[in-house]
């Protein structure tokens, strides 16, 4: 008799179960109908609009010092004159006319920033300056650059950023980037190399000394390559073929 109930009683425990999980999903009381009005009277609203940050004095001070000491650096103290119209190009705000000629020279008005040290004098007056950007003057100073490799010519140019010398008027961002030929050493002499290849050449001690650790290796289990790889090294050193590993110049 139970055994034959046993179907029975496994439908009623399946059905118990699954009426739990129903009545636990809709405990809130609201049918799915009733919760998905609500989901979407939710979401039609409308999200209100973030109110922007109100610093004091409009945080137009505090932004003018910062845009200034950015381009200006450490270098626009106030001029040991006191006077306003000492400060350096790179100091003062400038009304350019950007479509000047090159190379004519024009008058440009010049005014003191607000944010700057005091001075005496006019904060506004006017300066005469050559039409031109700052990446087209040839007063400027540029950082060393490594990228780029003496051996061959069409790699001997390497970017780098360049800056305008203080005291020159230009228009533009008075930092870029320039191609220069690449004139760095790291203090191998080719001297040194060359007699280091004809003497100890077949033990490798010139490409060690030069940096290339794998060829020397080769050399100095090869015993120079039977003397003509030694040979080969010697000459390719003396007419400068051969250079530091680190492409840079002899000293």
């Amino acid at each position: 008799m139970l055994g034959t109930c046993s179907p029975c009683i496994f439908l009623s425990v399946m059905v118990y179960m699954i009426s739990t999980s129903l009545s636990g999903v809709y405990s809130s009381g609201e049918s799915p109908l009733q919760e998905e009005e609500s989901f979407k009277s939710n979401t039609s609203t409308k999200p209100t609009e973030p109110q922007s940050l109100q610093l004091p004095d409009g945080g137009n001070s505090r932004a003018k010092r910062l845009s200034l000491e950015k381009r200006r650096g450490s270098d626009c103290h106030t001029p040991s004159s006191g006077q306003c119209s000492d400060y350096l190009p790179e100091c003062l705000d400038h009304a350019f006319n950007y479509s000047c000629v090159y190379g004519r020279r024009y008058n440009v008005s010049v005014s003191v920033p607000d944010v700057t040290d005091k001075c005496q004098g006019d904060r506004n007056f006017s300066r005469t300056f050559s039409c031109r950007f700052c990446y087209q003057s040839d007063e400027y100073s540029c950082l060393p650059t490594r990228d780029c490799d003496v051996r061959h010519p069409h790699d001997r140019w390497g970017r780098t950023n360049c800056t305008v010398r203080p005291g020159v008027t230009c228009m533009g961002s008075r930092t870029f980037y320039r191609m220069v030929e690449c004139n760095w050493a790291s203090g191998y002499k080719q001297s040194t190399a060359l007699l280091l290849s004809v003497t100890l050449g077949g033990f490798g001690v010139d490409r060690f000394y030069l940096g290339y650790w794998r060829q020397g290796l080769g050399k100095l289990f090869s015993f120079g390559g039977l003397g003509v790889w030694t040979i080969v090294d010697a000459i390719l050193i003396a007419i400068g073929y051969i250079g530091p590993a680190d492409n840079s110049l002899y000293i």
